[in-house]
């Protein structure tokens, strides 16, 4: 009988305090019954978005050996998702694993740069450079709406208009092939995504209400529940839609505890939700 785990080398940090990355990838893609392959690119002791003074091991010279003991050992794996990246050296690692992968595989790219206009402490414009080369590789984009301007070479701004997605939309088309969902639209009383499948012919969008408190990670756990979805052979609209409704309802149910904001959503109470179909 066939193996009815699919598998996914997840190229993600780890962080020892901050529901995000690997810490959520993994039980996230776990509870919907995909086995998650974790290949660390760096471990620190907190995540960078609201923590300061934090450990960073980088572990650039361990991807490749790391990442060709896994294909030799085994070569069904169904989806390749990378996220955050401790270096431009990293990126070319990871343009050579994507290489390396059947063509079948699905191959997601969360291009992790930035939030709120501005770049992560770790990044600069070397890597944002890197990155629009390796989005090039990608099936599915997930970048946020400021990654998406650093993706175009554009200043970031606070709001956009429907009009303003939409082009965003496919002036990423013009880069890559993928199919592009765009996060953390800031709208009127509500947080939204835009996302399309046929190089923005068609354009689709979702919406939450802000909650009036901001979570790091939350794009992690989107795009983990996107990829396991579209695993599960769910459609790439409803994907989103489900992904994003996830999100939403996990942000809603955190504000109402008292803790620190930096320390990310309260997935654990809620991966339950995931199980339902």
């Amino acid at each position: 009988m066939k193996n009815p785990i699919k598998k996914v080398i997840a190229v993600h940090d780890l962080s020892g305090m901050g529901r995000c990355s690997l810490s959520v990838i993994i039980p996230t893609l776990s509870v919907m019954g995909i086995q998650v392959c974790p290949l660390p690119t760096a471990i620190l002791s907190t995540q960078t978005d609201g923590f300061s003074d934090f450990t960073f091991r980088d572990l650039t010279g361990d991807l490749v050996p790391y990442f060709e003991h896994l294909l030799a050992l085994d070569t069904d794996f169904q989806a390749f998702y990378s996220g955050f990246l401790g270096n431009a050296k990293q990126i070319e690692k990871v343009e050579y694993m994507i290489d390396k992968l059947p063509s079948s595989t699905l191959v997601l790219v969360d291009p992790v740069m930035g939030d709120d206009g501005e770049f992560y402490s770790t990044y600069d414009h070397t890597m944002k450079d890197g990155m629009k080369e390796l989005i090039k590789k990608a099936g599915v984009i997930t970048p946020n709406v400021t990654e998406a301007a650093f993706l175009l070479d554009c200043e970031p701004k606070s709001t956009y208009t429907k009009e303003e997605i939409c082009q965003m939309i496919k002036n990423l088309a013009n880069i890559t092939s993928a199919k592009i969902v765009i996060t953390g639209i800031e709208g009127d009383g509500s947080v939204n995504c835009a996302y399309s499948e046929d190089g923005g012919k068609t354009i689709g969008f979702t919406s939450n209400k802000r909650v009036g408190k901001r979570y790091p990670g939350t794009g992690d756990v989107f795009a983990s529940v996107l990829l396991g979805r579209l695993l599960q052979g769910k459609s790439f609209a409803l994907s989103v839609e489900k992904a994003s409704a996830f999100v939403g309802e996990v942000m809603a149910y955190s504000t109402n505890f008292l803790y620190p904001e930096r320390e990310g959503v309260l997935i654990e109470n809620n991966l339950s939700k995931l199980l339902d179909e």
